[in-house]
């Protein structure tokens, strides 16, 4: 999972992208802010649109991490967090692929 500024159709907003360990994207989030809640929803849509995953890979951001903290306790899940920053590397590269 990954969040970034980008701007679209001349207003600039928040990206959040999931993408599986074949580097295909999974689900996205377009938000204006970027907040709690729009950090929350993300990882619930994304995992309630596919498959519950064993380890979910994050970047440094706190609020992803809390995110998936929140979800794991809510479920009664256990997904693992992985901080890794080579493999988030995949995530980072998927954004090439959207259309601006």
């Amino acid at each position: 999972m990954d969040e970034t500024y980008i701007k679209v159709k001349g207003d600039w907003m928040y990206l959040y992208r999931a993408v599986d360990k074949e580097g295909k994207t999974v689900d996205f989030l377009l938000t204006n802010r970027r907040n709690k809640l729009a950090a929350h929803k993300f990882p619930v849509k994304a995992i309630g649109n596919n498959v519950c995953p064993k380890v979910i890979n994050i970047d440094k951001s706190g609020a992803n991490k809390e995110a998936v903290k929140t979800y794991n306790k809510r479920r009664l899940k256990k997904i693992k967090i992985s901080q890794n920053k080579y493999l988030n590397n995949r995530v980072e590269a998927d954004h090439r692929f959207v259309k601006w």
